[in-house]
């Protein structure tokens, strides 16, 4: 069997799994967060936390709450990672320095999990598992909380009440994430990932030195890293490392679970507004941009010229060979088109193009299908401008979902889709400005802006991942960085909920026939050229001097 017709069987496996977990997982999702009743456990926990979880919340009171719950895990990692060298299962690691101790607790609770350290040579059990994995499991779930906080504004009407955070955020992990957990740390175990609280073991001598490996919690945090769309890895090689992805099976498995929630909701969101083809409409659009980019990110992957790579099968640098070209291309793809950050591969070894295609995953918003919750709300704020675009075009007062999209609503999106570009865009052009900074890049010309450009794309979008010949362990990106992690995360969702907030409070509108019909292929290809022609107008200027002219030259 060939490579190429192996990454397309690997490809059809994928969308098949994915197809079969569709509609029992978004149905399952619809009625967690749609249900009146508490379970035991939750109703500790609210006892715990002293909250109410039957009580209603506006949009002001939501975001205050999400705003603060973050502060204090921002806060609570900051400080687990400073008194590392005291606690019990330190390894012997010393306390992180303030400013990545700063970017690391950032990072982790705005879902990026950017890291600017080696994992298995900086932090010990208790910071990993009751830090960094406490984090995978509750950012993830704030983005669905946030997310299904702006279904429930399309879905009431004539109220300006959202739900309620604190139960949406337990039932996010105690009914969704934990139990998708365990039971893919159960699957990785088997499949040979290690689950286990060893210290640190000398392995043998390697270039005149031992080599050393720690054991840990792997495969439990695997699972909520990829399902949670987290991708902080245990190890430094992050999911090309065979103790967190030993096989080709475990590698697809792994790309399954960081796609299947965020595809999933598209369900969710379809039933609780009413309409299952409104959710259909949504699915169709991320997948047409999720399997395009797969299809150009294969053929530049497969087709690029020279003897050693056609020998290859293709671009094999950076690729693991139990991977090879197809299945690193599907992953680069998924884990950049949504927030997880993850990688099987090093994106900054792939062909010029194929990196280029990684950084527009991520410039596009991850909406395709995006991270878990960010996804879909991103994706409804992209249907609202494109619902706009086309109320232009006919001179009519655009309408979405029955909800009339008026002036408050269209700032609201427009404020949404400015923000992160503005955020990579200036902290890109200060980067390169100022001489110290481009002391970190390993590369020269295009490939070196492209270093820069792909850092910041990649934490104002929240995605995690890097191109690896960066040195980010500085106290300029340490502090940007996370500076542009956490305005990324948090302003977005300002507008997010205040839109929310606007819609529920209006009444539904009945269709006419000049209504546009959102749920037709019509939109869908409305709204796939929307997001690829903003996106396009924006980046393209930044693209042109990185990826686009090291693939021109190549």
């Amino acid at each position: 069997m060939g490579p190429v017709l192996a990454g397309v069987l690997q490809l059809l496996a994928l969308i098949a799994a994915l197809a079969l977990a569709y509609v029992p997982l978004g149905t399952y999702m619809a009625r967690v967060y749609s249900s009146d009743r508490h379970w035991r456990v939750e109703k500790w926990i609210y006892k715990g936390i002293g909250a109410n979880p039957n009580t209603e919340m506006r949009w002001p009171a939501y975001l205050r709450c999400v705003l603060a719950f973050s502060a204090v895990s921002v806060v609570f990692l900051y400080l687990l990672q400073r008194l590392q060298g005291h606690l019990p299962g330190s390894l012997g690691f010393k306390a992180i320095d303030p400013d990545q101790a700063f970017n690391t607790a950032i990072s982790f609770v705005t879902n990026t999990n950017w890291q600017s350290y080696y994992g298995e040579q900086a932090m010990g059990h208790v910071v990993q598992t009751a830090g960094l994995a406490v984090q995978n499991f509750v950012s993830a779930a704030v983005g669905i909380a946030v997310a299904v906080a702006l279904v429930r504004g399309f879905a009431r009407s004539r109220t300006g009440e959202l739900g309620n955070f604190w139960s949406d955020l337990v039932r996010g992990v105690t009914r969704i994430l934990l139990p998708l957990s365990v039971v893919a740390a159960i699957v990785l175990v088997a499949c040979g990932a290690i689950q286990n609280f060893s210290g640190i073991h000398e392995v043998g001598q390697f270039m005149g030195g031992s080599q050393q490996w720690n054991g840990g919690a792997v495969a439990s945090q695997e699972a909520i890293k990829e399902i949670g769309t987290n991708g902080g890895g245990y190890f430094n090689a992050n999911s090309a490392h065979p103790f967190e992805n030993p096989t080709p099976f475990t590698n697809l498995f792994e790309i399954f679970l960081l796609l299947v929630i965020p595809f999933a909701l598209t369900r969710t969101f379809g039933i609780m507004v009413g309409s299952l083809k409104q959710g259909y409409a949504i699915l169709a659009t991320m997948a047409t941009i999720w399997v395009g980019f797969i299809a150009l990110m294969m053929w530049t992957e497969f087709a690029h010229h020279g003897p050693a790579l056609q020998i290859a099968g293709g671009a094999m640098e950076g690729k693991e060979t139990r991977f090879g070209v197809g299945a690193s291309s599907i992953f680069a793809v998924s884990t950049t088109l949504t927030s997880t950050g993850a990688v099987d591969s090093f994106h900054s070894s792939f062909t010029g193009l194929g990196g280029g295609i990684t950084m527009l995953g991520m410039q596009l918003g991850e909406i395709a299908p995006g991270g878990t919750g960010s996804g879909l709300y991103g994706m409804l704020v992209m249907a609202i401008i494109a619902v706009f675009i086309a109320g232009l075009m006919v001179g009519r007062t655009p309408e979405y979902l029955g909800k009339k999209i008026g002036t408050r609503e269209i700032k609201f999106a427009a404020c949404y889709i400015l923000i992160t570009p503005a955020l990579v865009l200036v902290f890109t052009a200060a980067a390169m400005a100022l001489p110290t900074p481009g002391h970190s890049m390993t590369n020269s010309g295009a490939h070196g802006f492209s270093e820069i450009l792909y850092a910041y794309s990649s934490a104002a979008n929240n995605n995690g991942s890097a191109f690896a010949g960066l040195n980010a362990d500085t106290q300029w990106f340490n502090s940007t960085l996370g500076l542009a992690m956490v305005l990324g995360r948090f302003l977005p969702m300002v507008f997010v909920l205040a839109l929310a907030g606007s819609l529920a409070e209006q009444k539904p509108v009945p269709a006419t026939a000049g209504t546009l019909r959102t749920e037709k292929p019509l939109f869908t290809g409305l709204l796939v050229g929307a997001i690829l022609i903003i996106t396009g107008l924006t980046y393209f200027p930044a693209l042109a001097l990185g990826p686009l002219a090291e693939g021109l030259a190549s």
